[in-house]
Order: C-alpha cells, then structure tokens, then sequence
C-alpha cells in the first residue's frame, strides 16, 4: 500500500467534532450494496444492520446508492427499512417512493451496441424499469453473473425486447481484455466493469454522483454534508462528489485514490466502523 493511499486508512484519519462529540457535518449517507453492505454471500451482517438503524434513529438520512435496479434489490430494501435509493448507476433515483430523477437510454446508440455486440458474440442483458431480459438464451456468462447476485432467476430471452421500451441501463457480457474496442467505439455510453464477465452499460453523462447530484438537490443539503461507502469502479465519481467518500477495505485500488477514507472490508463491518469513525453512531 502506497503512502498516500496509507495516510486515508481509518487509524490515520482526523475527524473534526463538534462539542457533543459529534460530525455535525453529515445530514446523509449514500451506500453501495454489492461488496459494502453485503458480502460475497449477498448477506448483510447483523453489526451492519444494526448500525443503519442507529443511523435512522439518529434522524440521518440513509440512501442506497447501487448499480442494481430497483427490482434487484427491494427485498433488501424493505429488510432494512431505506425507502430512498440512486438506482441503475445514478439512472433513477427515489426518495421515500417518489421518483426524483431518471434517465433512459438514446436507442440510437442502443442499436449501434446491439450491433457491434453480435459481430463479436458479446450478449446482452436489457433492463428497463420492470424487468430484466437478454438477448442469448441460457448464456453461461450471464447465467453466473446472476447467480453471483443471488438471484432466484436467469432472465427470458427477447433480442427485440429494446424496440418495446425504454432502458434505464444495459449489460455487456464479455472480458476485460475484450472490452478495449466499446470503450473507443461507444463513446456516447458510459461502460463500467461490475464482474469477471460484466460490464455495466449507461449513458456518458450518467453516473451515481449524477443522481446523488439530483437528490442533494431535491433535498436542499449539500454535498458537503454527504457520505458515500463504495467499494467498486462505479463509485469513483460519488466518492469524489460528497464531502466524506469512504472506501472499503475490499475496495478496488483505482478507487481509494478518489476516497477521503479506507475503512475495513465488508467481511470485517467496513460501514459499521467508518460510521463509528465519523461518530454518527456509537
């Protein structure tokens, strides 16, 4: 671990308090899910949930921030009791069941991925904001990223399901050494890898600092009184945007250059413990 990156580790970072011991900065706090609120095994520790309800009760807004949509993750949700969320990469967001902002994507350049996807036998998953449909039936790639979400379903088969509706994001299947020729070809999209054989697939304007952007907004607080908990690629630009942006100990290395703080990793209460750090619980 390099110098820099050494000095944002939990033991070596100061937090200014207020006279009750207390970071009166921070009114709310965006979270991750995959990697930061949940483990490998899509579990959430009870140290974690206990500390989410410290934060509720303490009056402190707690927002789900998630490359997931909506439908991927509700039974967390309701587990947990947070009714607000960034979902899609920033592409809706909702505060307490109201929709606040939300993008969908130009289906000219949805065909031109279509397009260039099927000349390299690269699959695609479309997501709109009910459902979850591929463009390859019983694809191994796709069929493995869905069940490393702990997903009950791999989704149906409809290669025009596109043409019907309007996308929130896509999925691009194919691996990191093959990815090179989207990111020069397409860039009107934002691609950002989430798995071995996945690419999250948005607008180039979208990203969960934009819906964080929108919701701050919406909510007249500052984005010096926001925190954000990552641990993945897709956080870099909320991380960078909030006031505290926290990296968890399992987080990839490109992202703890953007972190004001490295807290410990999922499997050792990461969030619980920043939260401790920055005294918004005890």
């Amino acid at each position: 671990m390099n110098q820099a990156i050494l000095e944002k580790t939990i033991e070596h970072v100061s937090v200014k308090l207020d006279d009750k011991g207390r970071d009166k900065m921070y009114k709310i706090v965006f979270i991750d899910i995959d990697g930061t609120l949940v483990n490998e095994d899509k579990i959430v520790s009870n140290e974690t949930k206990a500390a989410i309800k410290q934060l509720q009760q303490s009056r402190v807004e707690v927002v789900l921030s998630t490359g997931r949509p909506p439908y991927h993750f509700s039974a967390l949700a309701r587990e947990l009791g947070i009714h607000s969320y960034v979902s899609f990469n920033g592409a809706y967001v909702c505060y307490r069941g109201k929709g606040v902002k939300s993008f969908t994507m130009n289906k000219v350049y949805i065909q031109r991925l279509v397009e260039l996807s099927s000349e390299h036998g690269h699959p695609l998953v479309f997501l709109d904001n009910e459902k979850a449909v591929c463009n390859e039936e019983n694809h191994p790639h796709i069929i493995q990223s869905f069940n490393d979400l702990k997903l009950a379903y791999a989704p149906k088969c409809n290669p025009d399901f596109w043409r019907e509706t309007e996308l929130f994001q896509m999925m691009l299947y194919c691996q990191k050494h093959e990815e090179r020729l989207y990111h020069e070809q397409m860039s009107e999209l934002s691609l950002v890898r989430w798995h071995e054989y996945a690419l999250d697939v948005m607008p180039a304007h979208v990203s969960k600092a934009v819906g964080i952007h929108y919701l701050l907004h919406y909510l007249d607080i500052s984005p010096d009184a926001a925190v954000a908990i990552g641990d993945g690629l897709n956080d870099k630009e909320m991380l960078a945007y909030v006031g505290m942006g926290v990296a968890m100990g399992n987080a990839h290395p490109d992202l703890m250059e953007h972190a004001n703080m490295i807290t410990k990793d999922v499997n050792h209460d990461g969030v619980s413990f920043a939260l401790k750090k920055l005294r918004l619980i005890t």
